[in-house]
C-alpha cells in the first residue's frame, strides 16, 4: 500500500487505541475510535448504534461472563485509498487467567471522516 501508507497507519493507530480503550473499560476513548452512527453486521443483522451512550453497555453484553481483556491477533490490509481503509482482523477474548473465551474474524472498515480517522463499521462473526 505505498500510496496510501499513511491511510494505513492512521488505521492501525485507531485499532490500537481501540483495543487500549476497550480492556481499560474507558468509554470516552473507545468512542473517540468510532465514528456515530457506527454499523455493525453480524448473525445476519445490521446494529446502529447512533450516539456512544450504549455503545459499551452492548459490548459488555455481547462479550459475555468472564470477559477480561482482548487482544488483537491480526490485522491484515484488504485494501485501501486516502481516507477509507478496509481491514481482516482476527482477535481473541480472554478470562482474566488468561484462558480464551473465544477467537472471531471480522472485516473493519477505518475511514477518514472529517479530518478524523475512526471505525464506521464492521462485519463479524462475534456474537
Amino acid at each position: 500500500m505505498t500510496d496510501n501508507n499513511d491511510a494505513y497507519v492512521a488505521a492501525l493507530t485507531v485499532m490500537d487505541n481501540h483495543i487500549a480503550a476497550l480492556n481499560a473499560r474507558d468509554e470516552v476513548a473507545l468512542a473517540d475510535t468510532l465514528h456515530f452512527p457506527h454499523y455493525r453486521l453480524t448473525q445476519g443483522r445490521m446494529q446502529i448504534w447512533e450516539t456512544p451512550d450504549e455503545y459499551f453497555a452492548g459490548f459488555i453484553a455481547r462479550a459475555g461472563d468472564g470477559w477480561d481483556h482482548s487482544a488483537w491477533d491480526s490485522r491484515d490490509l484488504i485494501a485501501g485509498g486516502a481516507d477509507k481503509v478496509h481491514l481482516d482482523v482476527r482477535f481473541t477474548r480472554y478470562r482474566a487467567d488468561g484462558s480464551a473465551l473465544g477467537q472471531f474474524r471480522s472485516l473493519w472498515i477505518i475511514a477518514c471522516i472529517d479530518g478524523k480517522w475512526a471505525a464506521q463499521m464492521r462485519s463479524s462473526f462475534a456474537s
